[in-house]
């Protein structure tokens, strides 16, 4: 357990009556505070101090918190995003006002990406982004109120028709990457970090819809990538696993594996192309 509380250290004026900064409240050190922390304890703490801060701000309002992706299975990275949905019965903004700090302090802490959705509001949006809610019915942890996606289904048509669209928005984006950012061996192997969550994701729908479900994202695309046949494929998806864990990768490989995500998603979305 981590003694300090991490939005007291982020956000100081938070609790301030009078909103102004005081000397005694002047944050610590970021590195010298997390020096030791994982990731995943990192996450674990912000996402505590997160949950009774919504509790306390939303109250009635907030049925449900659920975090989903990565976090949700225990192997976050130091590049992924902490991916939250926050269900409530209504929206009220002179609720949701005080929240908007702790947002910011989540965010800057874990990489926080909230979605903030009604009860109502379920049933289409699964139907609308059925990839996203694909990887939330996969991979999720209730942790406030009662599981909102139980008894969520998202029907074929509708899965494969997102995992279609997200398959060619990847290809247009992953070019795009490899475009502005592939001259600067950081920029391009955060660039393959960022990619490497939502290709193991469109592999595991890719798989769902075939019928040969994978245990996880991570082993789907590795199966996925497998069918293709050819040599280098270990090294790239070894490639893409370092980018996640440190976001560096060594000196002149970064372009190379970025060039190769952009030929996995081009495969990837024909083989969505040709579901039934």
């Amino acid at each position: 357990m981590l003694r300090n509380s991490f939005f007291s250290i982020l956000m100081p004026a938070f609790a301030a009556p009078d909103g102004r900064r005081h000397k005694e409240d002047r944050p610590m050190s970021h590195a010298s505070l997390f020096r030791a922390a994982s990731p995943a304890e990192i996450a674990d703490e912000v996402l505590k101090e997160f949950v009774e801060a919504a509790r306390r701000a939303l109250g009635d309002d907030l049925r449900s918190i659920v975090l989903f992706g990565s976090a949700a299975e225990g192997k976050l990275r130091a590049t992924s995003d902490v991916n939250v949905v926050l269900v409530l019965s209504a929206f009220d903004p002179a609720k949701v006002d005080p929240l908007r700090e702790p947002f910011r302090a989540a965010r800057a802490a874990v990489r926080l990406a909230p979605m903030i959705l009604l009860e109502s509001e379920i049933p289409a949006a699964a139907e609308a982004f059925a990839e996203k809610f694909s990887d939330i019915l996969r991979r999720r942890r209730v942790l406030h109120g009662s599981d909102p996606f139980a008894g969520v289904s998202i029907s074929r048509e509708a899965a494969i028709g997102r995992l279609r669209q997200v398959c060619l928005n990847m290809v247009l984006r992953l070019r795009e990457q490899y475009a502005l950012r592939s001259l600067r061996e950081e920029q391009a192997a955060r660039a393959v970090a960022d990619a490497a969550g939502p290709l193991r994701s469109a592999a595991a729908s890719l798989l769902d819809l075939e019928g040969a479900p994978a245990s996880s994202p991570k082993e789907a695309l590795l199966s996925v990538v497998s069918s293709f046949g050819g040599a280098g494929w270990d090294e790239v998806l070894g490639r893409v696993s370092e980018a996640r864990e440190s976001g560096v990768l060594p000196a002149g490989s970064s372009a190379p594996a970025l060039l190769k995500m952009i030929e996995i998603a081009e495969r990837l979305r024909k083989r969505a192309e040709s579901l039934p």
